[in-house]
């Protein structure tokens, strides 16, 4: 690779991912401005969706990783074990993503079956969390019709505007 693309890269990376950390620091401090719980719309997932269409396999993978903890460093939140099992879940989303791109006809049709599976392998984790007493919550918190919504849109986001490349 060309070494002048990737230096142009790297900024833009930065700054993208310098938006991504500040976007889930300051989820809270919006919700709590706007009245309104944001964390409904999965904003780690949408930064994650971001990351897919707009930057690079390896940013989508270092986000997924990541962000779950860098905000539980920096907020409390999700708790310890839930930032564990939302990095999973975000990483699965983004291996089965590609994975499902080599047989899906559709970039809609692949993101929508990541999310889709990753969201029941999560909710799996949830469950025995909360079967093993590590986890003090209800196992489904947020509407399915908010999720199925947000799984959608992602969805067109992606089949959309992502470009191609692994």
């Amino acid at each position: 690779m060309n070494t002048i693309a990737v230096d142009r890269k790297i900024p833009f990376l930065l700054i993208f991912n310098i938006a991504a950390v500040a976007l889930i620091y300051f989820i809270p401090t919006i919700s709590h401005v706007l009245s309104f719980p944001l964390y409904l719309f999965e904003p780690m997932r949408l930064v994650l969706i971001l990351a897919l269409v707009h930057t690079n396999k390896k940013n989508a993978y270092i986000l997924a990783a990541t962000l779950p903890f860098v905000s539980f460093l920096i907020s409390g939140h999700p708790l310890f074990f839930k930032s564990f099992l939302i990095s999973g879940e975000l990483v699965l989303n983004v291996a089965l993503f590609f994975a499902f791109l080599r047989f899906f006809q559709t970039r809609f049709t692949a993101i929508l079956a990541s999310i889709v599976v990753s969201k029941m392998i999560y909710y799996l984790g949830k469950y025995l969390l909360i079967h093993f007493a590590l986890l003090e919550t209800s196992l489904i918190s947020t509407a399915i019709w908010i999720q199925v919504g947000t799984m959608l849109l992602f969805s067109i986001y992606v089949a959309f505007f992502f470009r191609s490349k692994a």
